[in-house]
């Protein structure tokens, strides 16, 4: 299997992971459960294990449970008894009043690692502007695994118009997510309420990206901040890796970024953040773009970006 995504759709534009099936706008949750590759179930089973390689004598661990797939009956994991599934129906079907009634849009669901994890995005129908016309616009992301690598995760993301980087959606009042570990039953209605200090957050998250657009930064600031994010030494052997990578940012800051020549990002602290942010979602190694959007949202890469907004925002002091 050449990628991990078993399936995906989208609606609009191709998504900077470029990976997915397109859809038509407004199609009803059954049709983005068939196209995203999410019609199955997560079924269990007793894990049983031979005590005796010679001979077939075989014995039940009740403390834990085996989770498949109910189309293919691909196993997923192995979790305690105490593990809450999330059913890829509910991921979706989380959207439906949403999109009813709250303006919302579906615009892009799948699977990764085999079924392992599942997540759909929508837009929430807010946008702002920053300087020289960068639009940035709100998303809503619900992610759940059935590996225990993910809480079931409600968080707001944001995503620049003009080069589709991604960035959770964070104020110094609210991380702008929900978390719900897999000990606790999945309830769609309480995420929802606790959600709705998120969506107060979005001018408290706009005003910070305003700030950091005014905040100019010298050559000196911006290689020290890379530097800063990336946990880096003053002193890197030339040609290292590690050079390379702050070499690779800097360009991504000086104008091989896309958008790094508006006025919102252009010298600015806003720019570094996007030379991060493009880096982790479009350039960093990765085995496959598989692996690389589940860094990007979920793993290692969006550790970096969150870091990267935070450290940005101490410049402002």
């Amino acid at each position: 299997m050449s990628h991990l995504v078993e399936s995906m759709a989208y609606t609009g534009a191709t998504p900077w992971h470029g990976l997915g099936q397109h859809l038509s706008p407004q199609q009803p949750i059954e049709k983005w459960l068939i196209e995203a590759g999410m019609d199955w179930t997560i079924e269990q089973s007793d894990v049983l294990f031979n005590v005796n390689s010679s001979a077939l004598h075989i014995r039940p661990f009740t403390d834990s449970k085996v989770l498949f797939r109910s189309d293919s009956l691909s196993p997923l994991s192995v979790v305690s008894n105490r593990y809450k599934v999330v059913q890829p129906h509910e991921v979706l079907h989380f959207y439906k009043d949403l999109v009813s009634a709250g303006g919302f849009e579906l615009e892009t669901a799948g699977v990764l690692k085999g079924g392992k994890k599942l997540w759909a995005l929508a837009k929430t129908g807010q946008e702002a502007k920053l300087k020289g016309n960068d639009r940035i616009k709100a998303y809503l992301l619900l992610a759940t695994s059935c590996d225990g690598t993910l809480c079931t995760t409600a968080q707001f993301t944001s995503v620049r118009v003009v080069c589709n980087n991604t960035l959770q959606m964070a104020t110094k009042q609210s991380t702008g997510a929900v978390k719900v570990p897999h000990s606790t039953k999945f309830d769609p209605k309480q995420v929802k309420e606790a959600l709705g200090l998120g969506f107060s957050s979005w001018e408290l998250f706009m005003r910070d990206l305003k700030q950091l657009s005014q905040r100019t930064v010298s050559l000196d600031e911006a290689e020290n901040y890379f530097r800063t994010v990336l946990e880096e030494p003053v002193s890197i052997a030339s040609g290292s890796s590690s050079a390379k990578v702050i070499q690779r940012l800097g360009a991504l800051y000086n104008g091989a970024g896309m958008g790094s020549e508006l006025l919102a990002a252009s010298g600015t602290a806003w720019g570094l953040v996007n030379a991060m942010t493009e880096y982790v979602d479009h350039h960093r190694r990765a085995r496959t773009q598989d692996n690389r959007l589940d860094s990007a949202w979920f793993g290692q890469g969006a550790q970096l970006k969150q870091k990267a907004l935070t450290h940005a925002l101490t410049l402002l002091h």
